[in-house]
């Protein structure tokens, strides 16, 4: 597991810049996602963001009047996210460490806990269920946890959008394998990535001391055609989102998605 915290850590700290960027890419995910959270998230409110990255959700809600602390494991990101925040004129806390392990590093109760980034990397599931304790343990009474997954079927999205002669490559079978026999996977991708069946999620998320009140699509349905509908004239696109906003709950188009978010409110 070390090891693998080595790779994901390089991953990040070697392209801070393209990771910030990467929302801007793909503005739908970020969109549709605060829309979602932003149903719960007031000023004033505190935020707890493991595993946020350079920071681009932390500082959204900063800027929304939130008090934000950030923990992630690339120092890149924490220094990126610092330095972009004071840039912005906002002020945010933001400390290196592992989501298995915040409570050595952060003290105190949360309205919010938004875990990210850990589900895409934790690749054995007792550490995703160590890390999501973690999380759980700064949650007020009646908090609000905000969980991402990668999407088992958006290396399939991804694939067909911008390489689809990977089918044929050696070292993606394991992959293909586990989409075709409808399971998780855990291994090699972009970095050490964790790609959950959309099946699994509810299951997994079951066993924590939550009331689920949202499962959706954090793309919706738009991740697959997402550059045609970006390239259309802004009122196409403002209809697009709407509906796909309307849509991003059904559970038979969640695998439209790249990843999925859970939102569960904490049980007294």
């Amino acid at each position: 597991m070390e090891d693998c915290v080595r790779v994901v850590q390089e991953h990040y700290d070697s392209d801070v810049q393209k990771e910030w960027e990467r929302l801007k890419r793909h503005p739908f995910e970020f969109k549709i996602t605060t829309s979602m959270m932003d149903r719960y998230i007031k000023p004033g409110d505190r935020i707890l963001d493991i595993g946020g990255g350079p920071g681009r959700y932390s500082i959204y809600y900063a800027e929304k009047g939130c008090d934000v602390t950030l923990v992630d494991l690339s120092s890149e990101n924490v220094r990126f996210a610092l330095e972009k925040a004071k840039e912005m004129n906002v002020s945010i806390e933001a400390i290196y460490g592992d989501a298995r392990e915040v409570s050595k590093l952060v003290n105190g109760k949360f309205d919010h806990v938004f875990v990210m980034g850990p589900m895409y990397h934790l690749l054995e599931e007792r550490d995703r269920v160590k890390a999501l304790n973690e999380a759980i343990t700064f949650l007020k009474n009646r908090g609000f946890l905000y969980v991402s997954f990668i999407h088992m079927f958006s290396g399939m999205i991804y694939g067909m959008k911008y390489m689809p002669q990977f089918l044929l490559w050696e070292t993606e079978q394991n992959f293909i394998d586990a989409v075709l026999k409808n399971k998780s996977y855990s291994g090699d991708a972009f970095t050490k990535a964790f790609f959950i069946n959309q099946k699994d999620i509810m299951p997994f998320m079951n066993r924590f001391n939550l009331e689920k009140i949202h499962l959706f699509g954090q793309e919706s349905i738009l991740a697959p055609c997402e550059e045609i509908i970006l390239n259309q004239p802004q009122e196409v696109i403002d209809k697009w989102v709407d509906v796909a906003e309307q849509l991003c709950e059904r559970e038979e188009l969640l695998s439209y998605s790249e990843h999925a978010m859970y939102i569960g409110q904490k049980i007294k």
